[in-house]
C-alpha cells in the first residue's frame, strides 16, 4: 500500500483524492496540503475528468485538521505574505470541475475548509464534526472565508465560539452537507452524486462555476448585466448546440466540452 500523503487515482470519469495519514487521523501537513493541490491541477489538467472527490483513508476520521504534534503542520514561514492552507482554497475555488467531499469519519477544523471549499458534500451518519480551535487557543480564521458563506450566523458563531462537536443532523440541517446517509451507503451515494455530474455538460458546468463564483461579489444590478452576457456567451458554445438539437431529436447528447 502506498505510503504517500495523498493518494490519486482516476476512476472512470472521476478524480479521486484521498488523504492518506489514518494513523493520524488524516490531519493536515505540508505535503497533504501539497497533495491536495496537486490533485486538483492533475484534475482539472485532464479532459477526460468530469468531477473530483475529496476523503479521507480509513473509516475514523476525513480530516482531523492541522496536525499539532511539534514541527509537522501547524507551523508557518511568516517570511511569506500567503501560507500554503490558504494559496489551496484560493486554488480550488477558482477550479471549474465539480467536486464532492466523501465525510467517511470525524471532520474537525480544518478539514471543515477542506469540506466547504467542495461544491457538494455527502457524509455517513455517524460522523462528528467541530471547531475546537478555541479550546488550545485559536480560532478557524482561514476556514470562515468559506464557511461564514454556508452555514447561518448564529450558527456559525456557536460553533466557533464554543468549539463544541456537533454530529452529521445538525450539519445538515445547516447547510454544511447535502446528504446524510448510513455508513455502509456511503459509497452508493457518492456514486450516486457523481453520475449526476458526469453526464452533463462540462461546458455548462464550467461556465457555472466561473459565474457563481464572479456572482457572489456583485450588486444584483451587477450581476443581471453580467449573467446576460454570460447566457450569450453559453449558448453559442457546441455543448449548447448539441443539448439543443438532442432535445429536440429526442436522443442522448454527446457532449465535447467545448
Amino acid at each position: 500500500m502506498s505510503t504517500a500523503a495523498v493518494l490519486h487515482e482516476k476512476r472512470d470519469r472521476a478524480f479521486w483524492i484521498t488523504i492518506n495519514r489514518p494513523d493520524k487521523r488524516n490531519a493536515l501537513n505540508a505535503e497533504v496540503v501539497a497533495g491536495i493541490r496537486e490533485g486538483w491541477r492533475l484534475a482539472h489538467a485532464d479532459p477526460e475528468v468530469r468531477a473530483i472527490v475529496l476523503t479521507g483513508a480509513g473509516e475514523k476520521a476525513f480530516c482531523a485538521g492541522g496536525d499539532l504534534q511539534p514541527g509537522a503542520g501547524f507551523a508557518f514561514d511568516l517570511a511569506q505574505p500567503t501560507l500554503d492552507y490558504a494559496d489551496l482554497l484560493r486554488e480550488t475555488q477558482a477550479g471549474t470541475l465539480p467536486s464532492i467531499a466523501r465525510i467517511n469519519g470525524s471532520c474537525m477544523a480544518g478539514g471543515i475548509g477542506l469540506l466547504c471549499m467542495t461544491d457538494l458534500a455527502v457524509a455517513a451518519d455517524t460522523v462528528q464534526f467541530g471547531l475546537p480551535e478555541v479550546k488550545i487557543g485559536l480560532f478557524p480564521m482561514q476556514v470562515l472565508s468559506l464557511l461564514q458563506r454556508i452555514v447561518p450566523r448564529r450558527t456559525l458563531r456557536e460553533w466557533c465560539l464554543s468549539g463544541e462537536p456537533f454530529g452529521a443532523a445538525e450539519a445538515k440541517e445547516a447547510g454544511l452537507l447535502n446528504h446524510v446517509v448510513p455508513a455502509d451507503a456511503l459509497d452508493a451515494k457518492t456514486q450516486w452524486l457523481l453520475e449526476r455530474l458526469t453526464d452533463k455538460s462540462p461546458t455548462a458546468i464550467r461556465r457555472g462555476k466561473y459565474a457563481m463564483r464572479a456572482l457572489e461579489a456583485m450588486s444584483f444590478d451587477e450581476g443581471i448585466a453580467f449573467t446576460e452576457g454570460q447566457i450569450a456567451l453559453l449558448a453559442g458554445t457546441q455543448d449548447a448546440k448539441e443539448g439543443l438539437a438532442s432535445f429536440n431529436e429526442k436522443r442522448r447528447p454527446v457532449w465535447t466540452g467545448r
